[in-house]
């Protein structure tokens, strides 16, 4: 459960006019409640009742009712000028969760804080750290993690810290271990794993659950192992794509946040279908860190709802 940092909403209100008033929407703390729960009559009303008898303006609602799994989605963005910060606000609303059987959780502005992980490909991370300049990431980059020096140059030229970590046969428990440490002591939210080209532990994917995300091609079909773009060249693939998901033990295979599709034809060669697979690797990735970041991704098991 995200509990209100004071400190952090400071400076978040947007910038009015000299003279007039400033507008209450505008200055008020925001905050966003994501739930799930099973399907039956009252949830909504329970929910906007709970913030209006709190003092709270619902600025944004979004609601997905499955009728395959037979549970409701909700995300809920609100303002006002009450005196509850988010973990009040959590403690006050958990006998309506109760009642409804809810999972829940309310955010604040906290933004949250990234570590990408990396090999010798910079497209994803040069990406990243585009969005993350221009303030559109929906994050702040706070490090990059990687098993090679290559990209070092691109991320001190950002102005972030590089973190070399080699991996060998004989050492990856200890590398892990360092990864770990980094995200303890860095205060990482989550890990954006940007073409790393390693399979984590079933223990370090277990440690990560919920807060990695990675990025992969997915042709379709699709091509396994070496040179796929080669094998997509030989069989004259028309569609090129990638998928972003949360990293799990299950290599590639974890809960889909988001997927990106481009035609090609058969002019496309290998290297051809190489720049079109970064384009869309580097838009999949991008969307679904910050969509996590925002609080737009609720994860159900195998699967995601995702709040655009």
């Amino acid at each position: 459960m995200t509990l209100l940092n004071p400190a952090a909403l400071a400076g978040t209100a947007l910038a009015t006019p000299a003279n007039p008033q400033p507008d209450a929407a505008k200055t008020s703390p925001r905050f966003l409640l994501t739930m799930a729960c099973p399907e039956r009559p009252g949830i909504v009303h329970a929910v906007t009742s709970f913030l209006v008898e709190h003092g709270f303006n619902i600025n944004e609602h979004q609601q997905f009712d499955d009728s395959v799994r037979g549970k409701v989605y909700l995300r809920t963005a609100f303002s006002g000028a009450g005196a509850l910060d988010a973990g009040h606000l959590a403690e006050e609303f958990q006998d309506i969760a109760d009642r409804f059987g809810m999972t829940y959780e309310f955010h604040d502005q906290t933004r949250m804080r990234l570590l990408v992980m990396v090999s010798k490909f910079g497209h994803c991370l040069n990406d990243l750290i585009f969005r993350w300049r221009a303030g559109t990431l929906g994050g702040e980059i706070a490090l990059v993690v990687s098993n090679h020096e290559d990209l070092r140059p691109m991320a001190e030229a950002a102005g972030l810290p590089f973190v070399h970590i080699p991996i060998s046969s004989g050492n990856k428990p200890e590398a892990e271990q360092a990864l770990l440490r980094l995200v303890d002591e860095h205060e990482i939210d989550l890990v954006v794993l940007a073409r790393y080209m390693q399979i984590l532990s079933n223990e370090l994917c277990t440690a990560l659950e919920g807060r990695a995300i990675n990025i992969h091609h997915s042709f379709l079909p699709g091509f396994k192992g070496a040179r796929p773009y080669h094998q997509a060249y030989a069989r004259g693939v028309k569609l090129v794509g990638a998928t972003a998901h949360y990293v799990t033990a299950d290599l590639d295979e974890g809960p889909i946040i988001e997927q990106e599709v481009i035609r090609v034809d058969h002019t496309y060669h290998p290297t051809a279908l190489s720049t079109v697979g970064q384009d869309a690797e580097a838009l999949a990735l991008s969307r679904a860190v910050r969509w996590h970041c925002e609080h737009r991704v609720l994860l159900d098991g195998h699967s995601t709802v995702v709040f655009r």
